[in-house]
């Protein structure tokens, strides 16, 4: 059955049911005074209550069953709703055509004969209610033999009551007693004994009802509070009704389920029970427009018409006024529905619509992420609300409403998944193409926790941020990108410095006191100032080596005049492990380019030689479609990716790639040796020859952002 079909069959068994119950009930006056049996309905205060209270249980099950179509409540009540209104208008209609006015309405022992059958339908909803409350499930698979002791009990009190109506048939008012013969004898013992163990399924329900609020938490507790009371008022009132046959027990159970139906309602409305208040809210905002119109017409046709005595074209003043007023009234009728439903929240939609605004608009990164946590507050009707951003292995506070509340520490990634959040309501992942970006927690009192709305609403928000966070994420990523270029660029300048000075600039010092002393020397013993200038040849030249070896850290003058291959295999030849170089058909590349992965690739060697243990190093380069690949293997220990944190090597060589538009990925397992592999997109920018080929390296590997 699809959702439209269930809900137009609600809808449908729901209102004629209403239809039932109210004619039932005009029946009751048309024929109060009259001599009727005693035990039937008649016009008293206590059948017309118990009347009066059956009307909601058709009502309840249309409001269910339109908001929650599989939710097997709704039914419950539908079918209840059903049964009571053909019990009530069959006896009815059978005393008014059988005894109040015999005749003058036809089939009358029929109609008493359905009210006779359907009583037991009631009662067996009452208990499946109980056992299934809120959810539509037991709450566990240990209650199913009370589920099979009510269905037993349903079937043998409908086939005893079908027996004793059918035999009956002839005097419809005589009760239990009036069927004769050994069926009827043996269906009242069957319906006796169904009674008892009626009453022991619906003592066992309410007892599955306490454990289901004690296991209960959050919203569904408090859904069940006042739920559970209630349902054991009208357990107690129903089992004495069984047995004693009275107006004021009859009031008592009227009231207890009167009390029950109003803790139903206290769960949708307060708790949200069902996802009850649009319904609510339409239901407030068209009532306030009928009783606008309504005031409107009665106002300028009936009164104003009869006080100037014209009534001819005073209605068309009506509709002209409700056609310029409709829209005003409207939109305040629907902020007074919001304010009561939602109280000083905003409305779930509003807060959606608000955020897909602010998301169009231009505000600064800080700005739309502390307008993201407000909204998230109003929205749920949180005592605070944040917006967490990923920052490498960390999630951090990016915003927080209010903003006078303090910002919580950073909270450590756990094998790359959210984390858990002490001291917050909820806490939901932001993700953008399966990515963590970050997170949206919100803080409410322990005892309001998030409804079931609140909860999609939060989701839906979340899934909204995906690109917001993105973007946020990317800025982010820029400033430490540019924070950590500077401090790289002052290290090296450091280092440059501590070079030049522990290094060339000490040996120039030298050289130059040794000429003085070489140039003292030649006036007195030139056989050693020729010696000591000899000496000064050689220093010499160990200070150019010295300067020529710092000029290559800087940039090397190979990888200018001959390019990769041939500045990587000079580079290798210092190498403590073994290095194998496979760079055959490469072509020259754009300077920044080569300089990208000349650098890389000694990062690699030399973290290879730091932390692999490698017996050898394979470097490879690779010209694919449109893109350079560097892969630099080692056959050493490997490591877990996932569990060591990188260091600021590997975090180099990705940000030298990623400034090129390019990435660099790892692949290592333990005691399975380590692969560094590096993609530069090259597009048309190859320099010189037509590209070389070669193969692709497999994929795969964990990926290292830019950060």
């Amino acid at each position: 059955m699809t959702t439209w079909t269930a809900r137009r069959l609600a809808w449908s068994l729901g209102i004629v049911s209403i239809a039932l119950l109210l004619a039932a009930l005009v029946l009751m006056f048309v024929d109060r005074g009259s001599d009727v049996p005693s035990n039937v309905a008649v016009w008293s205060a206590s059948d017309v209550l118990d009347v009066l209270v059956s009307l909601g249980v058709p009502v309840l099950g249309i409001v269910i069953v339109n908001k929650r179509p599989k939710n097997a409540i709704g039914w419950v009540f539908i079918v209840a709703g059903i049964a009571l209104a053909l019990g009530s208008i069959g006896q009815t209609y059978a005393v008014h055509a059988l005894r109040a006015d015999p005749g003058s309405l036809p089939a009358g022992r029929a109609l008493a004969w359905v009210s006779n059958v359907l009583w037991p339908i009631p009662i067996i909803a009452l208990t499946v209610l109980f056992l299934l409350f809120p959810t539509g499930h037991l709450p566990s698979p240990r209650w199913r033999p009370v589920a099979w002791l009510v269905v037993a009990t349903c079937v043998v009190l409908t086939l005893g009551a079908l027996i004793l109506a059918t035999a009956g048939w002839s005097d419809p008012f005589g009760g239990i007693d009036a069927a004769a013969g050994s069926a009827g004898d043996v269906a009242r013992v069957a319906i006796v004994i169904a009674v008892f163990a009626e009453v022991v399924a619906l003592l066992l329900s309410v007892a599955s009802l306490v454990v289901r609020f004690r296991r209960s938490t959050g919203v569904e507790r408090l859904q069940l509070k006042w739920f559970v009371s209630a349902a054991a008022l009208a357990a107690v009132a129903f089992s004495v009704g069984i047995f004693v046959d009275s107006a004021v027990v009859s009031v008592i159970l009227s009231i207890s389920l009167l009390c029950l139906y109003v803790a139903i309602g206290i769960a949708m409305v307060k708790h949200n029970l069902y996802d009850i208040d649009v319904i609510i809210n339409k239901t407030i905002t068209y009532g306030a427009l009928a009783a606008f119109i309504t005031a409107i017409y009665v106002v300028v046709v009936v009164v104003i018409g009869a006080v100037i005595g014209v009534t001819e074209g005073v209605s068309l003043l009506a509709t002209a006024v409700v056609a310029v007023a409709f829209q005003p009234i409207r939109r305040r009728a629907q902020q007074i529905a919001n304010r009561l439903v939602y109280g000083e929240r905003a409305t779930p939609y509003e807060v959606l619509s608000r955020f897909s605004e602010h998301v169009g608009e231009t505000y600064s990164d800080e700005d739309i992420l502390v307008r993201m946590a407000r909204l998230l507050a109003e929205g749920t009707g949180a005592t605070s609300a944040a917006v967490w951003l990923r920052v490498g292995d960390d999630v951090r506070p990016a915003a927080v409403w209010p903003t006078n509340g303090g910002m919580a520490t950073a909270i450590p990634l756990v094998r790359g998944e959210p984390p858990e959040v002490d001291g917050v309501t909820a806490a939901v992942p932001v993700r953008h193409q399966r990515e963590l970006l970050g997170l949206l927690t919100v803080t409410k009192p322990s005892n309001e926790p998030l409804s079931s709305v609140e909860d999609k609403l939060v989701a839906d928000l979340a899934a909204q941020a995906g690109l917001v966070l993105a973007n946020s994420k990317l800025i982010e990523d820029l400033r430490a990108s540019r924070q950590r270029l500077v401090a790289a660029q002052d290290e090296e300048r450091r280092r440059l410095e501590r070079n030049l000075h522990d290094g060339a600039q000490q040996q120039l010092v030298a050289l130059a006191l040794r000429l003085k002393l070489a140039r003292t020397t030649a006036s007195k013993d030139l056989v050693e100032a020729d010696r000591m200038l000899e000496q000064l040849e050689v220093d010499v030249t160990d200070a150019l080596e010295n300067l020529r070896e710092l000029a290559r850290g800087v940039y090397p003058p190979l990888l200018a005049d001959q390019g990769l291959t041939a500045a990587i295999v000079a580079q290798s030849r210092r190498s403590t492990i073994p290095v194998r170089i496979e760079a055959d058909g490469i072509d020259r590349f754009p300077q920044d380019i080569e300089t990208a992965v000349y650098f890389c690739t000694l990062e690699a060697l030399q973290n290879a030689a730091k932390y692999a243990d490698a017996g050898q190093i394979t470097v490879r380069l690779v010209q694919d479609d449109g893109g350079l690949v560097l892969s630099v293997r080692d056959d050493g220990r490997g490591f877990d990716p996932a569990l060591t944190p990188l260091g600021a090597g590997l975090q180099n060589m990705a940000d030298r790639l990623a400034a090129l538009g390019g990435r660099l990925i790892v692949r290592s397992r333990a005691g399975g040796g380590t692969t560094i592999e590096g993609r530069i997109p090259v597009r048309s920018q190859l320099v010189g020859s037509e590209p070389g080929t070669g193969t692709t390296p497999a994929q795969g590997g964990v990926p290292i952002p830019p950060r």
